[in-house]
């Protein structure tokens, strides 16, 4: 293709004179002397006019919704026109003409179940670009505050032979003649890995075979995982409340735009910044019973009772001390209180719930094999990770923090299916 090098839409914008723009059909208003095309690509939008009696115009007429042209004309202020420019179109240098596209992203469907099995084209809509780039600078910003802070980035397996989190979850997959199993967290792994770089963290995919069909379960996830050596509750909690306020600080920074055009209300994310208020357990039952929930202590909190409880703070809640039973078994137990362990969950604002699950390790080899057999499992089935408490154990804590559920509640978001580009839950693995 020979035509004038063309410039993205956000640089025409800043542009004078004759300019050269590449990208697809996102919408056409055909009228007697003219069409109208908003012509769009990865950083914005810019109205197109063609007027008839030109080869310009007999291409426009041909082009259907999501078909691809690069076109040259001269970029002219008009002030109804979205951006407040408009490019007049001298020549189409080049187009593809598109099939009449099965998506209309003002309609009705919009809503509806048919969106996601055609998630591969609804991606091009404006609503699902600016859910990837909140995705892009959620990611950036976590990768940005752990090697900022001295923490390395590793990577654990995805294949393993035990569980992490609850047998009922895993999934089996055939490997050779034998069966393992869809990692759940590579929290094991990246024990494994503090004894030799001390602080670590890795994102990767986790995969949990639950039932769930709640707006914030997926079947296959994004988990941002850290380990850290000499660390404490306390210290896991300062982590916990640098990160999520990082987070949120460059989206509010690099994407204010996105969240405007979500209809995302910024003020509560302005308000995340430390300290993030800090709830026992304890307390945490006595709210939820006085604001009539029936829940007696031991119970865990799911969703509905997460939700009530963030309604009533204005920034995330870091929850801590759980029951020793509602936690998995490597979570450390509160010496001066046997019965609850040294845990936390941070919970996000406006009824979204949990983002962050973490807490102290047990680094004590005895202690570890008792609750391990105290929870009924096998403690041959956990030889590697009973092993590295022989060796030179030290305190440490850790989180998983869910990159989906994250993006979910600071774009506003109601299903955590919209924060994901092909989300798998029980009902879904197209395509």
């Amino acid at each position: 293709m020979a035509y004038r090098r063309a410039v993205s839409i956000a640089e025409a914008f800043k542009s004078s004179g004759t300019v050269t723009v590449r990208g697809w059909v996102y919408r056409k208003r055909e009228l007697k002397d003219k069409i109208f095309i908003v012509l769009r690509d990865s950083t914005g939008i810019l109205q197109l006019v063609f007027a008839r009696g030109t080869e310009a115009f007999n291409v426009a007429q041909r082009l259907n919704l999501e078909s691809s042209l690069v076109a040259t004309g001269l970029i002219k202020e008009e002030p109804r026109a979205p951006g407040g420019k408009e490019l007049h179109v001298q020549s189409v240098d080049w187009y593809y003409e598109g099939a009449p596209y099965p998506i209309n992203e003002d309609a009705a469907q919009a809503d509806s179940e048919y969106l996601l099995d055609v998630r591969h084209l609804w991606l091009r809509s404006r609503k699902m670009q600016a859910v990837l780039k909140i995705r892009h600078t959620v990611f950036g910003a976590i990768h940005e505050y752990f090697r900022s802070r001295g923490y390395y980035e590793v990577q654990g397996p995805m294949f393993i032979t035990a569980a992490v989190e609850g047998g009922a979850t895993l999934f089996k997959v055939p490997y050779f003649d034998d069966v393992v199993y869809l990692t759940q967290s590579s929290q094991f792994y990246l024990e494994a890995f503090i004894f030799s770089l001390e602080k670590v963290y890795t994102i990767a995919p986790s995969f949990r075979a639950e039932p769930s069909r709640t707006r914030r379960h997926l079947t296959e996830f994004w988990h941002a995982e850290a380990e850290m050596a000499w660390y404490h509750l306390d210290d896991l909690m300062k982590v916990n409340e640098e990160l999520i306020s990082h987070i949120v600080s460059k989206v509010l920074e690099e994407r204010l735009d996105e969240l405007k055009l979500l209809g995302r209300k910024t003020e509560p994310l302005e308000a995340v910044k430390p300290p993030f208020y800090r709830v026992s357990y304890d307390e945490a039952v006595d709210i939820l019973k006085a604001k009539g929930v029936d829940i007696k202590w031991g119970d865990d909190l799911g969703a509905d009772e997460e939700r009530i409880l963030t309604l009533q703070f204005d920034k995330p809640i870091q929850l801590y001390g759980f029951p020793e039973k509602v936690k998995a078994f490597y979570h450390r137990n509160d010496p001066q209180r046997p019965e609850v362990t040294l845990s936390v969950d941070v919970l996000a604002p406006e009824g979204y719930g949990e983002i962050i699950g973490g807490g102290e390790r047990i680094y004590d080899e005895k202690e570890l094999v008792s609750k391990i057999e105290r929870f009924g499992l096998n403690p041959k089935d956990y030889q590697w990770y009973i092993d590295l408490r022989r060796y030179g154990s030290v305190p440490h804590s850790g989180f998983g923090l869910g990159v989906d559920r994250v993006v979910m509640w600071i774009a506003g978001l109601d299903h955590i299916r919209d924060a994901v580009p092909f989300p798998r839950d029980i009902r879904r693995k197209y395509p």
